[in-house]
């Protein structure tokens, strides 16, 4: 179905009503030692299913993320940044996964307007930083105020940025939940074939990493993201954990 959107010292979620003073230590001294799989289940014993907020990109690693979240948490609504420029192989994926897990997705779409001005005048030609913050940034911006933790599938592995993240870190006003951050490249395409996962219909083509039609080339890893540009990120993620 798809809609469309323009054990530890913590107290469980049904007791705690100051969310913001949970401690990201605490946290991370709690949730570090365990298996991605145990984290995914502790976490909704201080968390609300309405206050967790999963996003996808329907990448090439995204099946990982959304097989355990089917297994262990089904009923939990996927969040869709839909830019407008994605391309047509991810949109099938994102069909195909959402049918084999039967998720329930939400699209999250940019204004129309301003979506329409950076379609007009290619910003992501000469303004690709103002492109990324109008349709994927500010449009989830909403959606964040509206949830209390944030369940991202990034890896230590794939950026440096990422490989000095932790399983919890606050970014602004709600906290990020990286479950898979501590493993490798290795067990993920280990669990692909164990679980015979599909893989996004680029990546046999040489897209290690599937963003944006515009902003995205043939390449292993992230290496052919925004190639040409001084980052390897969204603007989803870095900040580095400060409000914007």
């Amino acid at each position: 179905m798809t809609l469309e959107f323009e054990a530890s010292n913590i107290a469980p979620a049904t007791q705690t009503a100051q969310w913001q003073d949970i401690s990201v230590e605490l946290l991370n001294d709690v949730f570090t030692p365990l298996s991605y799989q145990e984290r995914i289940r502790l976490l909704y014993k201080y968390f609300r299913e309405e206050d967790v907020l999963l996003t996808s990109s329907f990448g090439t690693s995204s099946a990982f993320l959304l097989y355990w979240l089917n297994e262990i948490h089904p009923k939990q609504r996927v969040h869709f940044i839909d830019t407008t420029y994605h391309f047509p192989e991810t949109l099938a994926y994102k069909d195909q996964l959402t049918a084999l897990f039967g998720l329930d997705v939400v699209n999250v779409l940019p204004d129309p307007l301003q979506n329409a001005l950076t379609t007009d005048e290619q910003w992501w030609v000469e303004h690709p930083r103002m492109c990324c913050s109008i349709n994927k940034v500010v449009p989830l911006e909403a959606v964040k105020a509206a949830h209390k933790v944030w369940i991202s599938g990034l890896m230590a592995y794939q950026t440096d940025f990422r490989s000095h993240l932790r399983v919890f870190e606050r970014q602004g006003d709600i906290l990020k939940f990286h479950p898979l951050i501590d493993i490798d490249e290795g067990e993920l395409l280990y669990h692909f074939s164990l679980h015979n996962l599909p893989s996004h219909p680029l990546e046999g083509k040489g897209y290690g990493s599937i963003g944006c039609v515009h902003c995205t080339k043939m390449g292993e890893g992230r290496e052919g993201r925004f190639k040409g540009q001084s980052r390897t990120e969204c603007g989803l993620h870095p900040g580095y954990f400060i409000k914007k």
